[in-house]
């Protein structure tokens, strides 16, 4: 019975969810704003948010460096700021995660309206015209998702190495403790140099589809 009132409570957040969504999307294009308008500026935020995520994690990648070099000094200070910017790095891709579900969402919204728009055509000339463009925009959004999700894929091995990292020293705090995570920290490295590589090809991916969708709207 328990289980059953859960998908319920699911089932109907889900709907309110949705509704939302609907409204917000109908009151927009009341005052002139448009579905196209909206993923192009989701997507432009999400550009905002991997951009920096990348800061987030060179920066704590940077102070685990930092912490590395201990010899002697103020160890618990260097921690304090380590998790610090694993916090930061950890906000910062929950950011990711959000703004590519918006994306998605507003983009799920637009291509279905779009797909029953062509219904409406009396000019085959055009509906056909029109059906190329929303295959066209289809085809460079699914890349666009693709490479924002394996981007985002690659922040968690490094939040859960830092995560190691930053628990191992909370408890262990000493030179002995940064000796062990110090044969981690070329693997930490690696995984952050791939985190920079994917993001720049998602933003890169990023800044080709806005310009794709402005020069439609012309």
């Amino acid at each position: 019975m328990r289980k059953l009132l859960t998908l319920v409570w699911a089932l109907a957040l889900a709907m309110v969810l949705t509704g939302c969504q609907s409204a917000y999307y109908g009151a927009m294009e009341k005052v002139g704003v448009h579905k196209r308008d909206i993923l192009v500026d989701r997507v432009d935020d999400a550009r905002d948010a991997q951009s920096d995520a990348q800061e987030e994690f060179k920066s704590a990648l940077q102070r685990l460096d930092e912490l590395l070099q201990f010899d002697g000094g103020e160890l618990e200070a260097r921690y304090n700021a380590l998790n610090d910017d694993y916090e930061s790095s950890k906000s910062a891709a929950e950011r990711v995660y959000d703004r590519i579900e918006a994306i998605d969402d507003v983009a799920q919204a637009l291509f279905d309206e779009w797909q029953d728009e062509l219904e409406l055509y009396s000019n085959d000339t055009m509906r056909r015209e029109s059906e190329r463009s929303l295959r066209a925009t289809e085809r460079r959004y699914t890349s666009l998702l693709q490479s924002m999700e394996r981007a985002a894929a690659t922040m968690d091995p490094v939040l859960s190495k830092l995560q190691d990292n930053v628990l191992y020293l909370k408890h262990n705090l000493n030179a002995k403790a940064v000796d062990a995570i110090r044969g981690e920290y070329r693997s930490l490295s690696n995984d952050v140099d791939l985190l920079i590589r994917e993001m720049e090809t998602a933003i890169q991916e990023s800044n080709a589809f806005i310009e794709s969708m402005q020069e439609g709207s012309q």
